[in-house]
């Protein structure tokens, strides 16, 4: 048995992905020959959180620990080094595969309250490739019979084929960032700075991130883009629930050196204490929303 769990595979045209039933993550994806996200192999670990889904809550829960309707929950700490909580609970449990075709397939897992949630959550994360690039589909239903807060996240790093991320240029739709402090918990939200802006585009090697931004797409909903220096680009875009985009540049993931983690999130860190962006779920209601990975590679 692999790390995580079967590799189940969709193809569309020259759109090859990757999906593991352990997290319901992303292992891999190819469009045109070109990898699009850093892989692993299907024996290995996913480095550095890369592809996981992570629900009910992305990034981090100051001190693991956060208040609900009155009542104080706590979490397992998952970052020891600061004592917080950390990306969900789903990313190393195994997901039910509840349908699957060529070229899609949806996985399905669900939220124990006794993990220290305020109400069950039935998750479901659909993911569909095409032609382009890749569609992934979140739903989250409340199937208790009490308010449940809900909050997502995804951890792509993005790649254009064999150029090396740190040659490439990253374009943020970003006009806020986060400050945090020395343990990376939010401390206030601020227009960012000339020389934080990425909507002009700034050279990955240039960039040592771990930093949540504001986002402010377009029309096309595009959030990020990594072009490499022949004009070939790998896009990311979102929903407009989805709110905040992390940025991760590590100096080296798994041996490979510089790379980028572009993480769409319906919430900054912390919202479980702050409130911001906290999606409220009623019992019976459905939250869906989705985000997506596209080759947009110039003639």
């Amino acid at each position: 048995m692999h790390p995580t769990g079967e590799q189940i595979d969709l193809v569309a045209g020259a759109t090859h992905a990757v999906v593991t039933e352990v997290g319901g993550g992303l292992r891999a994806l190819e469009v045109d020959g070109r990898a699009r996200v850093e892989d692993f192999d299907a024996d290995a670990v996913p480095p550095m959180g890369a592809g996981m889904v992570l629900v009910p809550w992305p990034n981090r829960i100051a001190g693991a620990r956060y208040a609900w309707c009155g009542q104080e929950y706590v979490l397992e700490v998952t970052e020891p080094a600061r004592g917080h909580a950390s990306h969900g609970f789903l990313r190393r449990r195994p997901w039910t595969v509840a349908g699957r075709a060529e070229d899609s397939v949806t996985l399905t897992a669900e939220v124990d309250p006794a993990w220290g949630w305020p109400g069950p959550l039935h998750v479901a994360t659909t993911y569909a490739v095409d032609p382009t690039g890749l569609t992934v589909t979140h739903a989250l239903t409340n199937t208790g019979d009490g308010d449940v807060p809900a909050a997502l996240g995804a951890h792509p790093y993005l790649r254009v084929g064999d150029t090396p991320p740190a040659d490439c240029t990253l374009t943020l739709a970003a006009d806020r960032i986060v400050d945090v402090d020395d343990v990376l918990i939010p401390t206030g939200i601020r227009p960012v700075t000339a020389d934080e802006d990425l909507r002009g585009g700034r050279r990955v090697a240039d960039l040592t991130l771990d930093t949540c931004f504001g986002a402010a797409p377009g029309p096309d909903g595009v959030l990020g883009v990594l072009r490499a220096p022949d004009g070939r680009a790998t896009v990311l875009w979102a929903d407009a629930d989805v709110r905040w985009v992390q940025v991760f540049t590590p100096d080296d993931l798994d041996g490979r050196g510089r790379a980028v983690a572009v993480e769409p999130m319906t919430c900054p860190p912390d919202a479980l204490n702050s409130g911001t962006d906290l999606e409220v779920l009623a019992p019976g209601r459905t939250w869906r929303f989705s985000w997506g990975i596209a080759a947009r590679d110039a003639a």
